[in-house]
């Protein structure tokens, strides 16, 4: 039950991809054929491969990591507060070493929660820290466990209320929910621009942090909680 929910026991967490080069021209000549075929059935209009690969972030065989913000509940005077930090860098190595690093002090029975965390967060950040030979911390592993032994919260998910087929971006869901956003002066769409061609990882880390503020805004909402005023978020450097 939601209402059962221990805020202090969760994490909020949002990533932000982008393709592992800046252009499709850098990739190794097996790559660019692998990445044509993966994206075979997704090109439509006779769109190439090269053109189409400024959307490769998407894919963990393609894409990489450089941001991972994370929100954490905390109780002070009888309010909520959150905190909220990010690890971000062009070494997506040193991005994921800090964030396993920071859960294997954690608990194992911590929930993570993201928006649309099932179907992106949680499975990426699986598979780039396989990739990467880094130790899969036990709060992401999903082997061997039962559904209802698997911490993970999704915002999205609780939306679809079982519908299945309905996707809610996060922008829209705090919108009909009318909760406040903070102004973003980018968007997912942009992000690979602005990491490429602005190289402005702080821009990308403001943003990040942003989404884990409206996730964890979102996920009160569900408990029926009043959501956090803006000087009870601390955004940690």
């Amino acid at each position: 039950m939601l209402k059962d929910l221990k805020l202090n026991n969760i994490f909020i967490i949002d990533i932000e991809t982008v393709p592992q080069k800046a252009n499709f021209d850098e990739l190794p000549t097996h790559t660019q054929m692998l990445w044509q075929q993966k994206t075979e059935y997704q090109r439509k209009d006779g769109q190439t491969a090269e053109s189409f690969y400024e959307k490769a972030g998407i894919w963990a065989e393609f894409g990489k990591i450089v941001c991972i913000s994370i929100g954490v509940f905390h109780l002070e005077r009888r309010q909520i507060h959150l905190r909220v930090r990010s690890f971000y860098d062009t070494d997506e190595i040193i991005v994921l070493k800090q964030f396993a690093s920071l859960l294997h002090k954690q608990s194992k029975n911590l929930q993570l929660c993201a928006h649309n965390g099932k179907e992106f967060d949680f499975p990426y950040l699986c598979r780039r820290l396989l990739i990467n030979n880094i130790s899969i911390p036990q709060q992401l592993q999903l082997y061997g466990k039962k559904p209802w032994e698997i911490n993970h919260l999704d915002t999205m998910e609780l939306w679809k209320f079982g519908d299945h087929k309905n996707y809610t971006s996060l922008n829209l869901l705090a919108s009909i929910l009318n909760l406040p956003t903070p102004k973003n002066d980018i968007d997912g769409s942009k992000v690979r621009q602005v990491y490429y061609e602005h190289k402005d990882l702080k821009r990308i880390a403001a943003y990040c942090q942003n989404d884990v503020i409206t996730t964890a805004q979102i996920l009160l909402r569900f408990k029926g909680l009043q959501i956090i005023p803006a000087e009870n978020i601390t955004l940690v450097k």
